[in-house]
């Protein structure tokens, strides 16, 4: 198929712009050939995890283009970051690459970016509506807006990412369109229990499984109660697009391309239909934990980042007590939200009771965790699958409730009665 350009295209491909629009629209342009795509569209954001440094290539890419004048179009928000810049305290890597970090991170300001270092954007007061073209980078944060705000955007990686944010174009092809939004593969539930159905737990587990089942595909699960909510959405999307690759699902009467499944097939015969069992769940639960060990040292939860309401559940689970001696507890989240949760008391109250507040970055792969001994828990399937092979940490996946017990009694403990029927 071939590629047609506007004027505005084939002169930034000519250095009316100048370099930056001139390389970053070469980005976008070959990226659309590569996707088939017949044209570019214009965006109304974009979200960037190119500013997360993973080694000199990453610098190098971000000092041309600030060096070379570039300034996003669009409004552009950022990713996480290698460090924690509101807590600085919590470092524990190679300060040379903490400063090629800082670096890479002031880059991306002077083009515009705006500095929110976090992976939940769809968290922020703004973020994009139904129907709107975006180009969005982080795999969670691709799945939440194309799923549970129903706007468009590929899963882009980075540096496409940052291109499509300077150019305010991106290639029109895969999710950005209609035809490849509709589901292929429906989900159904069969034999689990309402009771764990309507447990938090749940969500990350079925996304988990979902995404080993379906790959990049696009599913649909039917038969949920309508009305799920933001943040269980927000775990289920995130585990699928770890596990898998999925970019977009729906689920019948809880997001908006779905109505009905009728409407989530779009009129098609689905490709795929998959029956998920307590028993596939309960065996998805434990695939998410590489240890039995209950020599607990480490409780890590908000991978993707926490909400207000997910933090407000946490403070309610601890009460008055406090977490025990020789368990480190994080608990990550973006600094908008830390800003409203310290206005609600709430950050001083989990501090108070031991916990670590961080920002800016993630625990699965920052240097941020002392003790990579002993046990780590969390309630994230994301950081579950992650952490492994990032950190060398042994993991026990399990609910909020599980994690934030365990923390208090300086142990392993896990409520197997939910999953006793699985």
């Amino acid at each position: 198929m071939t590629l047609r350009l506007e004027t505005r295209d084939e002169a930034r491909l000519a250095g009316a712009e100048g370099p930056a629009q001139l390389l970053a629209t070469r980005v976008v342009t070959r990226l659309a050939t590569a996707m088939g795509a017949d044209g570019l569209l214009d965006i109304t954001g974009a979200h960037i995890d190119s500013c997360l440094y993973h080694g000199q290539a990453v610098l190098d890419f971000a000092h041309r283009l600030a060096d070379d004048g570039a300034r996003v179009l669009v409004p552009t928000t950022l990713n996480v970051s290698s460090l924690d810049l509101l807590h600085p305290e919590h470092a524990r890597g190679d300060p040379e690459e903490a400063r090629l970090s800082r670096r890479l991170m002031e880059r991306f300001e002077e083009m515009g970016c705006r500095p929110t270092w976090t992976c939940a954007p769809y968290q922020l007061e703004v973020r994009p509506g139904f129907g709107e073209q975006v180009a969005w980078a982080e795999s969670n944060a691709i799945v939440f807006a194309n799923s549970v705000l129903g706007a468009r955007t590929n899963r882009y990686g980075d540096f496409a990412d940052i291109c499509c944010a300077i150019t305010g174009r991106a290639p029109a092809a895969g999710l950005h369109l209609d035809e490849h939004r509709r589901a292929t593969v429906v989900i159904r539930l069969d034999g689990v229990s309402a009771d764990l159905l309507a447990r938090d737990v749940c969500y990350p587990v079925l996304g988990g499984l979902i995404g080993r089942l379906v790959g990049k595909a696009v599913p649909v699960v039917d038969g949920l109660e309508p009305g799920v909510s933001e943040d269980r959405l927000k775990a289920l999307g995130a585990a699928s697009a770890s596990t898998g690759s999925v970019g977009m699902f729906h689920m019948v009467g809880s997001t908006p391309e779905a109505p009905t499944l009728e409407a989530a097939l779009a009129g098609h015969e689905p490709g795929k239909e998959i029956t998920v069992t307590a028993a596939d769940l309960r065996a998805a639960r434990d695939r998410l934990s590489t240890t039995s060990d209950d020599d607990l040292r480490t409780v890590s939860l908000g991978t993707p980042h926490y909400s207000v309401a997910e933090i407000g559940r946490l403070v309610e689970l601890l009460g008055d007590r406090r977490v025990a001696d020789g368990v480190a507890f994080y608990v990550s989240t973006g600094r908008d939200v830390l800003h409203e949760v310290s206005l609600l008391g709430w950050a001083s109250r989990l501090v108070d009771a031991g916990v670590s507040m961080v920002t800016d970055t993630c625990t699965y792969f920052t240097p941020i965790i002392g003790d990579v001994t002993g046990t780590a828990m969390t309630d994230s399937a994301k950081w579950a699958y992650y952490a492994p092979g990032n950190l060398g940490l042994e993991v026990v996946f399990g609910s909020t409730e599980d994690c934030v017990e365990s923390a208090v009694v300086g142990r392993v403990v896990r409520d197997e009665g939910i999953w006793a029927g699985a």
